[in-house]
């Protein structure tokens, strides 16, 4: 679903906001099955300062299974051996027990970045508002695309989206409002989908226990177990004057949030650093036409895009991705901020032709290095204005010393 239109047969004023929340579920492991379609259902550690075949370093993303054996992330690597083994040990060490062992990797945060830029293309498609929070997260305002009647059936098509394009798991709370949307994406993980209507927040919330509300870390749920205060119902019917002199404004704000009042809008986190489209083929395809033609249908959609944001951009690149998941990206940087909606076809398509020939699951368009409406639009000869392809071709070359401009390869670049 695209665009900004409400669905039909949905009122014009909605009575309550209604907030998403998606979470992908154990992101970093789930991106390194997508490497690595072996490591499906098999326990996966995923290291942070962990080189392979050593002990050192922390857990950054345990998946399911191996959180059956006891590894917990920011858990030591060398405690997650202990109740872990890996795999390659057990299969040659008679003392450690093969079927009770499990793999290790390495986090590799320029690929979880651009698996990462994928999931935000497709939430960005599905609400005018949306609010990145972390690299696997982020909360949807999407009251002006559904209502509560249809808001269910919304967020199973944007699961399955996510799972059908990018290939990851993501679990979805819808509330009306971001703190009771964010426990709602808890609770039934993995895959889970929880949606709680405005006359039901309050019994929603009510067994909650308290080191899950929003704002409440280890320390603050110690005091309120020390007083008695278990769940979110002790909280909502406790006295709001104690929980103020206890704990000063953020009293108020405990005994708020467990009674499920949160004012706060889904806010953007500052303007966007890029602007991207991506596409899935139901199955690999050689067939250069057709990945041609995909690609010009997203730099339409990118370009259109940065137009209605009133955004510039300074560079233009592509992502194409080859069976199992290899990704490559190129990109290409510009003189200055334009905006050129033929440009991007143009360079998008020039970058593509490395990859003729190549067996592809997906490609995606991506304009970066963006500026905003009040910076004025570069101009060179034979560029702005014209649909002159070999002017624009020198004008681009004509840069940097006479230097073709570079044509880049880095992961990290395309977020």
């Amino acid at each position: 679903m695209t665009g900004g239109a409400r669905l039909p047969g949905i009122a014009e004023e909605a009575s309550d906001r209604i907030v998403a929340h998606a979470d992908m579920d154990c992101f970093y492991a789930a991106c390194e099955r997508l490497r690595e379609p072996a490591l499906e259902d098999e326990p996966l550690v995923v290291g942070m300062g962990y080189e392979p075949g050593e002990g050192v370093g922390a857990v950054a993303t345990a998946s399911y299974e191996a959180r059956a054996h006891g590894v917990e992330s920011a858990q030591p690597i060398s405690k997650a051996l202990e109740r872990l083994p890996r795999k390659r040990e057990a299969a040659t060490d008679p003392a450690l027990d093969v079927e009770a062992a499990g793999f290790y990797r390495p986090v590799d945060m320029s690929f979880y970045e651009s698996v990462s830029e994928e999931v935000r293309a497709i939430l960005h498609e599905h609400a005018e508002t949306v609010r990145e929070v972390s690299i696997d997260e982020a909360y949807l305002d999407v009251t002006e695309r559904t209502d509560w009647e249809g808001v269910e059936a919304f967020a199973w098509a944007l699961k399955e989206r996510i799972e059908r394009e990018v290939g990851v798991t993501a679990s979805i709370g819808v509330a009306p409002n971001m703190s009771t949307a964010k426990i709602a994406s808890d609770a039934e993980k993995p895959d889970g989908l929880v949606v709680v209507r405005p006359d039901a927040v309050r019994d929603f919330l009510a067994p909650v226990p308290v080191e899950e509300l929003h704002g409440v870390g280890p320390v603050t749920a110690r005091e309120l177990r020390s007083r008695g205060i278990e769940v979110a119902a002790d909280l909502a019917n406790g006295d709001r004057r104690a929980l103020v002199e206890a704990f000063g404004e953020r009293g108020d704000e405990l005994y708020r949030r467990a009674r499920g009042e949160d004012e706060r809008p889904v806010t953007p986190k500052g303007r966007p650093k890029s602007l991207s489209r991506e596409s899935a083929f139901a199955d690999p395809t050689d067939a250069f036409d057709e990945i041609e033609t995909r690609v010009r249908t997203l730099a339409e959609a990118v370009a259109g895009r940065a137009h209605r944001k009133d955004a510039l951009y300074r560079t233009i690149g592509i992502k194409v991705v080859t069976p199992p998941f290899e990704v490559h990206t190129r990109e290409r940087s510009l003189p200055g901020p334009i905006e050129e909606p033929d440009l991007v076809e143009e360079v998008a398509l020039d970058l593509l032709a490395e990859f003729d020939g190549e067996r592809v699951r997906k490609v995606g368009v991506r304009v970066s290095n963006l500026e905003f409406a009040s910076v004025q639009q570069s101009s060179l000869d034979g560029w702005s204005g014209t649909d002159d392809r070999e002017s624009r071709s020198n004008a681009i070359t004509d840069v940097e010393s006479g230097d073709r401009l570079r044509d880049q390869a880095s992961l990290t670049d395309f977020e």
